[in-house]
């Protein structure tokens, strides 16, 4: 089955993982921007750190023969360091631009702070001002007044819906997105602190594939960067039809990210 990992941080993975998705079926990754696992404490960092995405990370991928795509954003968990945070914003009408950048993200709320409000209203005009995809990133705690909150911002900035991936959806949210039938639905497999395998699958057999990503946000804690080959396996297992299950893992992905110019993946 081919496959595409719409949202995976590869800068944490190794060359072997790297290996592993190719073998799996892994033809194309998107990798959002992150929070590092520890505080940066300068802009410059942020520099480095989008740099090496554009460059260097594409060519480690390209080395196992999978196509490289990123994401920029001043991330939620970061944000309320608002010195730093000001100046990371002002670089990304830059860095949008660039080559295999694919759009904003991730962008959101993690403690539902007036700062992480601020700095996300003014990464998602940029996005609308220049038409590119979002990902948006859903907090762990207080999920759900979190993703309400973050919807209202989505509304007050008019941002485009079909540009918009809500990502990091539950069992508990994914309910809330039959109010905005334009806006794509994302859901993560990740074995403690998101969906397990089998939550996923029941996830995309009961909401429905149509605008439904799936990811393994893979990163320093412990993640499966095979989960989205996984969670295909295991519909197929179930009774989706392939067809159905390559268009949750393939078609999805290239549709979405095909909004911007810079995803050059050929199908």
């Amino acid at each position: 089955m081919r496959i595409i990992e719409p949202h995976i941080h590869c800068y944490s993975r190794t060359t072997d993982d790297y290996e592993r998705m190719a073998l799996a079926g892994i033809e194309a990754v998107v990798e959002p921007s992150f929070w590092l696992g520890s505080p940066r404490a300068s802009v410059g960092t942020y520099v480095d750190y989008f740099e090496h995405m554009i460059g260097y990370e594409r060519q480690r991928a390209a080395a196992h023969g999978i196509a490289h795509f990123c994401t920029v954003s001043m991330n939620p968990k970061e944000a309320n360091n608002r010195p730093v945070a000001d100046q990371v914003v002002e670089l990304l009408p830059d860095y949008l631009k660039r080559e295999g950048v694919v759009g904003l993200g991730e962008v959101g709320l993690d403690s539902l702070t007036t700062n992480e409000e601020d700095i996300l209203r003014k990464q998602l005009l940029i996005a609308k001002q220049l038409g590119c995809p979002v990902i948006i990133h859903t907090p762990h705690q207080y999920k759900k007044v979190g993703v309400e909150k973050t919807l209202a911002i989505i509304e007050e900035v008019k941002l485009d819906h079909e540009r918009v991936v809500m990502d990091h959806n539950t069992e508990e949210t994914m309910p809330m997105m039959a109010r905005y039938p334009k806006m794509w639905r994302g859901i993560t497999v990740y074995p403690t602190t998101k969906l397990s395998i089998e939550r996923g699958a029941n996830i995309a057999q009961q909401f429905g594939v149509e605008r439904l990503l799936i990811n393994s946000s893979a990163d320093w804690g412990p993640s499966e960067p095979l989960s989205v080959p996984r969670v295909a396996h295991e519909l197929v297992r179930r009774g989706m039809p392939r067809e159905q299950a390559e268009q949750l893992v393939f078609d999805n992905p290239i549709r979405f990210y095909s909004q911007s110019p810079r995803f050059t993946f050929k199908a």
